[in-house]
């Protein structure tokens, strides 16, 4: 497990944007795309356009991750 965060590029609306999150966040938000069959940018802009002005995009993603795992367990 890799503590450190990865800072990657994001194209949210048109416009180039840099996010830093840990590895398994990034392959977790990878895994939720695909599976939902949306582009990363297209499920990060939406998160972005959905978040709390005083939340950051990065922290934003996590909890999207973070919820998305915990509804999946709460069904089961």
């Amino acid at each position: 497990m890799t503590a450190r965060p990865v800072k990657r590029s994001l194209t949210l609306q048109g416009h180039r944007t840099s996010v830093s999150l840990e590895d398994e966040f990034w392959q977790a938000f990878r895994e939720i795309a695909q599976a939902e069959g949306r582009a990363l940018n297209a499920l990060a802009a939406e998160i972005d356009a959905a978040r709390d002005p005083a939340t950051g995009l990065a922290s934003a993603i996590r909890l999207y991750v973070l919820a998305h795992y915990r509804a999946r367990a709460e069904a089961s």
